[in-house]
């Protein structure tokens, strides 16, 4: 079991990256472009939703297709903590209980692309391809 564990990690940080930035990359394309609709649909570009937006998009496409994962990953753990801290601790208080603020999933995010940072985008990104190149 070891063997085939250690075989499959690479790979599998790479569906992880994948899957987590296909995540963020859904938020971005409700509030931005609407798709698929929902009530966070159809924010103003110029709002901090629509920065949010704007950032979840860019970011998130980024990390799905594994181009400058690292830095990607980085600002994104960052938003996500910023939008921890000011969409569910501010607006709803629990510093220290997410699952009183709602904010589970952003603090989730924030460690899965804090971890990429560190691990990398996995052999399945075009990173890995330019690094062969």
């Amino acid at each position: 079991m070891t063997n085939y564990c250690t075989i499959w990690t690479p790979r599998v940080l790479s569906i992880l990256r994948i899957v987590s930035g296909y995540l963020l990359l859904a938020h971005g394309t409700t509030k931005i472009l609407s798709i698929p609709a929902t009530q966070m649909s159809g924010v103003p570009i110029a709002s901090l939703s629509g920065v949010a937006g704007l950032i979840e998009l860019v970011f998130g496409a980024l990390l799905v297709i594994g181009l400058f994962s690292r830095i990607a990953a980085f600002i994104a753990s960052g938003f996500t903590a910023a939008a921890y801290f000011i969409g569910h601790v501010a607006a709803k208080g629990s510093l220290l209980l997410p699952l009183l603020n709602g904010g589970e999933t952003a603090v989730l995010f924030c460690f899965i692309f804090l971890y990429i940072v560190f691990a990398g985008p996995g052999p399945w990104s075009v990173d890995a391809l330019r690094r062969k190149a």
